[in-house]
């Protein structure tokens, strides 16, 4: 029995405990304003009404990555992880880091504020190319439950966590 689904907070938003079990990739399908206290709201392919509220260095990340319109945003895709060195208060309390992305060709190094007046490097890595592989997805589908099956059996763990969302949408089609 996989106790994932046991262990998810009670709550409206994504969390770091949602990603004890290992980190993710998303698809952005959304980005709305939040509140003041969480000013960005990122809706994301299974989201379940729960979207990520990315963190103030999270945002200049995701800036850095694909520039100040969030319409640049829709249909990237972000590996997200709980890092439990995130403070907040100066307590570590754990938050979630973004690890890759799409829409890049090569690292982004950046340097992070990690308290007032100390900065740290920060890297986020390309995610692999994944249109291939969703194209093979897509004629598997048309042969049936079957192919499809077999299609997603072959890939990579790497490029499962990527088209998960995906493939999920061509079930109903196979």
């Amino acid at each position: 029995m996989d106790l994932t689904n046991t262990i998810t907070p009670k709550s409206d938003q994504l969390n770091a405990d949602d990603l004890i079990s290992g980190p993710r990739v998303i698809r952005i399908t959304e980005v709305k304003a939040g509140n003041a206290e969480q000013p960005v709201c990122i809706s994301f392919d299974g989201d379940n009404g729960r979207p990520y509220k990315p963190g103030k260095s999270m945002r200049r990340v995701l800036m850095a990555l694909w520039g100040k319109d969030s319409k640049a945003y829709i249909d990237k895709r972000i590996k997200i992880y709980t890092d439990p060195s995130v403070k907040f208060g100066g307590v570590n309390v754990g938050g979630i880091r973004i690890s890759h992305a799409s829409g890049i060709t090569e690292p982004l190094e950046m340097a992070m504020t990690e308290t007032r007046g100390k900065r740290k490097p920060y890297t986020v890595q390309p995610l692999p190319d994944f249109a291939p592989a969703l194209e093979s997805l897509k004629t598997a589908a048309e042969a049936g439950t079957e192919a499809l099956k077999t299609a997603w059996l072959a890939l990579p763990k790497d490029m499962q966590d990527i088209l998960r969302s995906d493939v999920s949408a061509l079930k109903p089609k196979a």
